[in-house]
């Protein structure tokens, strides 16, 4: 490689080495809550209120509301419709936002959302929510729905209801891990690709080499942060395992690179090891919170 070819890449290195100092500030403040995003498929054409109903008695009256709304957005609801989810909850359960029951927090949406043309999203958001639920649905016609029971398998997860057919569905956890698995390792295979294309290398044996480290290597990391998000949630305190993690898979990409990709020479594997990792790193510290949350609107 000539010297003036270093220029740009020294440019790149210092350039990335940069936005990894700038990204410190994303190792955040809060382990992982549980989470349920109830996505309703053709939701009903008037005001409806929905919430979970859980199994244990109703906590003290108003004070449930209170870890959602304000004072001036509980007066804003409309009583009539509290009183007609209140009375449609069976004996021995309570509305979980209404209501509340176990006394542990939990911020809930009874009016959600629309996430896009014919659904709307209502999430239930921090440890009140339960394990063990159904959904209750009261429309302001005076009709009232309530699911077969459902179990959340992973800590953040949703659900979908039909309205039309009155009908719930609970994703696979499989599709789960298999979503989270892909959208981690495809962006990094692009990036780390695009990457090798940039320092020059154009053998056929050298993207055979590059496609099995980053399988080998990538690939594990993909596997954990799928089972580890779909397990555990999301929160910036996973990024103090994803780092050392990056450092790992650094060093042993170094070593595979200086070994086994002998088209440009040593220096140069070493180079592409160390802009590659650190792309991937930034990419995958900016991918992993919208991605997480956008797998969670599928599965």
């Amino acid at each position: 490689m000539e010297r003036t070819t270093f220029r740009p890449i020294r440019s790149l290195l210092l350039l990335l080495l940069a936005l990894t100092a700038l990204t410190v500030s994303a190792l955040a403040d809060n382990a992982p809550k549980p989470q349920l995003t109830v996505l309703v498929e053709n939701p009903p054409q008037e005001t409806y209120y929905l919430d979970l109903v859980a199994e244990g008695p109703a906590g003290e009256e108003g004070d449930a509301l209170s870890w959602t709304y304000s004072d001036q957005e509980i007066a804003d609801l409309d009583p009539a419709l509290l009183s007609a989810l209140t009375a449609a909850v069976p004996e021995g359960y309570h509305a979980c936002t209404v209501q509340g029951g176990s006394g542990a927090p939990l911020y809930g949406d009874l009016l959600g959302r629309e996430l896009r043309p014919g659904v709307r999203s209502h999430t239930f958001f921090y440890t009140g929510v339960p394990t063990d639920y159904q959904i209750l649905v009261v429309t302001e016609s005076g009709e009232t729905w309530l699911s077969p029971p459902c179990a959340r398998r992973a800590l953040q997860s949703s659900v979908t209801v039909d309205w039309e057919t009155r009908t719930v569905t609970v994703p696979s956890v499989a599709r789960s891990y298999l979503l989270q698995f892909l959208c981690t390792l495809l962006p990094t295979l692009l990036l780390e690709g695009a990457v090798l294309l940039f320092f020059g290398y154009r053998r056929r044996r050298s993207y055979l080499t590059f496609l099995w480290v980053n399988l080998l290597t990538q690939g594990a990391m993909s596997l954990y942060l799928a089972v580890r998000l779909t397990t555990g949630g999301f929160s910036g305190w996973i990024l103090f395992a994803y780092v050392p993690m990056e450092l790992a898979i650094l060093l042993a990409e170094l070593l595979l690179y200086r070994r086994f990709l002998p088209e440009q020479g040593k220096t140069e594997a070493t180079l592409y090891a160390v802009c590659a990792n650190l792309a991937s790193a930034l990419l995958g510290w900016a991918l992993l919170d919208p991605l997480w949350h956008w797998i969670l609107t599928l599965s």
